[in-house]
């Protein structure tokens, strides 16, 4: 499937300006439990949040799904937060999906859903991406072995 020059330059644009550390191969083999009812619970506050503004809900999507939760267990595997490796996500979602332009949000540290939500409106580049024209979204949330809370939530259009 062969991408446009404008699409190829605004995805490129994207993995420049979203990737905010250095590109690293994951080398991870951690599969951390995900907390499904987290998940729910934080897509329908951003759906809730984002149809208040008069915005389109996002639509789940288990490709970007299965994107999340892996940078989920690369981050547990690592003990920080991060958005290592953005662009071989945003790359396999514009791939496999048509995406033009995809974006995260990661936290961790949170007990609720809501609390993530909470601090993600807290902060201007996070509160844009959740309020931005994107159509579909995925949500991971796992928990290492101290029983502490990883969020990933991919956005694309």
């Amino acid at each position: 499937m062969k991408m446009s020059v404008q699409k190829a330059f605004l995805v490129l644009f994207v993995f420049v300006a979203f990737s905010c550390s250095k590109e690293t191969i994951a080398d991870t083999n951690i599969e951390a439990e995900n907390i499904e009812v987290v998940e729910s619970e934080l897509l329908e506050i951003v759906n809730e949040y984002r149809a208040s503004l008069g915005h389109s809900s996002l639509v789940y999507n288990s490709i970007a799904y299965e994107q999340a939760n892996k940078h989920n267990d690369y981050m547990i595997s690592k003990g920080n937060l991060s958005h290592d490796n953005f662009s071989a996500r945003a790359s396999t979602i514009s791939v496999e999906l048509n995406a033009e332009f995809v974006a995260e949000n990661v936290a961790k540290d949170y007990f609720t859903a809501n609390d993530a939500f909470k601090g993600w409106l807290a902060s201007t580049s996070h509160k844009k991406t959740i309020e931005g024209e994107f159509t579909h979204t995925a949500v991971s949330v796992k928990k290492d072995s101290n029983n502490k809370l990883y969020f990933t939530q991919l956005f694309f259009r």
